[in-house]
């Protein structure tokens, strides 16, 4: 009997890509109007959709789970972030939507209000703004595990936030590293004119359905695409109550 060749070897080594979680941002502006999303471009030689339009993420990191939020998610979302998850990774979501919006874009989700105790080294460019990290305005509105065959996994959970929560200008991204190229704002009727991920487009479908509605969602999408099958959920979660 012969031994696996040498790229089924490296088949079964990507099938076996650890998952991530991950938190993307879609920021709208400009819902009553013509709706734009924040959106910005990979580069070529970027190991994870090169060359895609793509909204502000990235993976949560291990002192997300750490970092002091000014303000808590909304119970209905930290409630269906939890629903087939950890009950600790709402709060470590949260945290890495705010810093992977600051890192590729510059722009600040916070408010004003000193920092309790030593500030992480990721976060003291933030922190000298003289803001907080605030989760209060974003909208958990769908979720998405990566396929398996893919160079990285992610299990990323998408957040809406409006471009008015923002603490900072939405037109100026002097701020943001260079992991992202070209930021724009980019109408919602004109973004299949760019090179999208296939699951960007499924997003936005939802994110044009909810462009004049800011009450949460009935229920959120969910992609859970494991080893073994792609299944399609919804995640309604329930609210915790004090009483």
């Amino acid at each position: 009997m012969t031994g696996p060749t040498t790229d089924q070897s490296a088949q079964k080594s990507i099938d076996k890509t650890a998952i991530r979680d991950a938190a993307t941002v879609v920021v709208l502006r400009d819902r009553a109007t013509r709706p734009r999303v924040l959106m910005g471009q990979r580069g070529a030689k970027a190991a994870f959709m090169p060359n895609k339009f793509v909204f502000p993420g990235g993976a949560v990191d291990t002192e997300d789970a750490t970092v002091p939020l000014a303000r808590p998610l909304p119970p209905l979302c930290a409630a269906r972030l939890t629903e087939d998850a950890s009950t600790e990774i709402a709060e470590a979501l949260a945290v890495a939507a705010v810093r992977e919006l600051w890192e590729e874009t510059g722009q600040i989700l916070g408010v004003p209000a000193p920092w309790p105790g030593t500030i992480p080294s990721d976060w003291l460019e933030f922190a000298g703004t003289g803001h907080r990290p605030s989760a209060e305005p974003l909208q958990f509105i769908f979720r998405a595990i990566t396929p398996p065959g893919r160079p990285r996994r992610f299990d990323a959970r998408f957040f809406l936030l409006d471009a008015d929560e923002l603490a900072s200008d939405p037109d100026d991204f002097h701020g943001a590293a260079d992991e992202l190229s070209h930021l724009q704002w980019i109408a919602v009727d004109e973004i299949r004119n760019y090179d999208l991920p296939f699951i960007t487009e499924v997003v936005l479908a939802e994110v044009a359905a909810r462009a004049t509605d800011q009450t949460p969602p009935d229920s959120v999408p969910f992609f859970r695409n494991d080893d073994e099958s792609s299944l399609f959920l919804r995640l309604r979660g329930v609210e915790m109550r004090d009483d």
